[in-house]
């Protein structure tokens, strides 16, 4: 007759301190997004999983855990779900209903969609990737919060190092004999270098209890934040209309998280006040070895008030 082994897990822990998350990270599955009339898009998703736990447990049945959470997530992706929030937040809200112990559940999922893309000046066909962001916290006698967002890649330019390419620019030109009102003009019909970056914008919108948010509005307010929608594949006509394009736009790390904002409040006037909007924008430097980095999580309300000040 074998002996029943004890439930370490369920033994008081050394040291009495709860934690706010334990669970898996890296939990791959395959996910089918519904659409109208049209075959489901498939996705290879990487979700995270956690569970907070109390002070006097020691842990969560890490492998009878990932049981439950492989049995909630495949009742999750077993149909083609028309929004992914919707579907962590019902993962999540399984997964709370599954432990006893716990009072938050929190999952979230990330995949990659390729996107049908048109180039800006040939209009040739071709494809991209962005980055589908997804998560949703189930809390005890709360409304389950549902986020939906994305990650985009970009291009940037520096308005700095743009303002004394300039300033070189129009000295070469009085030096060569050219009036100020045709430097005037030359410079504003040509945009002149600053130092490029390549951007990542990511935008997150709080779903939860308010009318669809629609993914790719997100993508293209995401990409729009920043001097220039870059593409895979470019023709020369193509690569001068991006180079022209961002530097006649350049902006800084900031500004790009500002124009997020101001495309959200114009977008989503449809969503409550207290949603909650997070902007992101990272770019790669390519004059120094840091990067630069910016970023906004406020409600839509607050966003509103300042946007509106302008």
């Amino acid at each position: 007759m074998s002996q029943q082994l004890p439930d370490v897990q369920a033994t008081e822990p050394d040291v009495r301190v709860g934690l706010s998350q334990v669970g898996v990270t890296g939990v791959e599955k395959l996910v089918k997004i519904a659409r109208e009339d049209k075959r489901p898009i498939a996705l290879m998703a990487d979700f995270e999983v956690f569970v907070d736990l109390p002070q006097g447990r020691k842990g969560i049945d890490m492998s009878r855990n990932m049981e439950v959470i492989d049995e909630t997530l495949e009742a999750a992706v077993s149909e083609p779900v028309y929004q992914v929030e919707e579907m962590c937040g019902d993962t999540a809200e399984r997964l709370l209903d599954k432990h006893d112990y716990t009072t938050t559940a929190t999952v979230k999922m990330e995949a990659e969609l390729m996107i049908q893309d048109e180039t800006p000046a040939s209009e040739r066909s071709t494809q991209g990737t962005v980055d589908i962001i997804a998560s949703a916290t189930a809390r005890e006698n709360e409304p389950t919060r549902e986020e939906i967002g994305a990650r985009v890649v970009g291009m940037t330019v520096c308005p700095c190092s743009q303002q004394m390419m300039s300033e070189t620019a129009r000295e070469t030109l009085r030096d060569l004999g050219v009036g100020e009102r045709e430097v005037r003009k030359f410079l504003q019909a040509v945009p002149q270098a600053g130092h490029s970056q390549r951007g990542h914008a990511t935008l997150t919108v709080e779903a939860a209890g308010d009318p669809e948010v629609d993914l790719m509005d997100i993508v293209d307010l995401a990409r729009d934040s920043m001097s220039a929608r870059i593409y895979n594949m470019a023709k020369r006509p193509d690569e001068d209309h991006m180079t022209y394009a961002a530097h006649a736009n350049a902006k800084f790390v900031e500004d790009c998280v500002r124009s997020m904002a101001e495309g959200v409040v114009a977008e989503f006037d449809h969503l409550a006040d207290g949603v909650v909007v997070t902007m992101k924008q990272s770019n790669d430097e390519s004059i120094h070895q840091h990067n630069a980095h910016a970023e906004r999580i406020a409600e839509l309300g607050t966003l509103r008030e300042e946007v509106n000040e302008n």
